[in-house]
């Protein structure tokens, strides 16, 4: 039985679980929600994400929700198959999963900001914003020291540690801010490394943004 991975093609988290699926070769429905009459707030997608936020996947009988924990469960589920995008290693996975909370906890919630002010039509309009992308700015100069001693995040090989980042940067390069990038040279180079992936090329071909 196929996944069945509900979402649409705009929502960041829903191309961050489209791309987990596409590297690890997996075959699934993608399901369009239509958010703009309110399908994500029916009790019917409430069961498969109480929240009523996307995306959600359903696998036969397990359904889950939250992007990064559904990433994990592809990753785990389909081990062997497409690119390995966890660390087998003990040491090696304790410094990925480090890297992916950071991008969790450092990177998503500027950049989240950044988007949401943008929609607002307040982009570089007011002293949030600019917070916003100091904070931003800061996790890149981390971004740029870590790149310096590895080729990935997560360490010399692309794992989930990586692929998190995919809307984000692929966002950030198609504003202002990728100016950023500019100084920044080993930012620039893993920048243009993940986002040149066949299975990202795929997702950003869909995405109206």
């Amino acid at each position: 039985m196929a996944l069945k991975l509900y979402g649409t093609v705009a929502s960041d988290a829903t191309q961050r679980v489209q791309a987990c699926l596409y590297e690890k070769e997996a075959h699934f429905e993608f399901i369009t929600v239509n958010t703009a009459a309110g399908e994500h707030k029916t009790p019917r997608f409430l069961a498969r994400n109480p929240f009523g936020e996307l995306p959600a996947l359903e696998d036969g009988d397990v359904t889950l929700f939250e992007s990064r924990a559904i990433t994990q469960y592809i990753a785990n589920k389909y081990d062997g198959r497409g690119t390995d995008l966890i660390m087998k290693d003990p040491i090696k996975l304790a410094i990925q999963t480090v890297w992916m909370d950071t991008e969790n906890q450092r990177f998503d919630q500027p950049f989240s900001k950044l988007i949401e002010a943008a929609l607002e039509g307040n982009e570089g309009g007011n002293k949030d914003v600019r917070e916003y992308e100091r904070k931003l700015e800061s996790v890149l100069d981390v971004y740029e020291q870590r790149l310096k001693e590895s080729k990935y995040l997560g360490g010399d090989s692309f794992t989930l540690a990586d692929l998190q980042h995919l809307p984000g940067m692929h966002y950030l390069r198609s504003t202002k801010a990728k100016g950023w990038f500019q100084g920044r040279p080993h930012v620039r180079a893993w920048a243009a490394d993940i986002l040149s992936r066949p299975a990202w090329v795929k997702v950003a071909a869909m995405s109206p943004w």
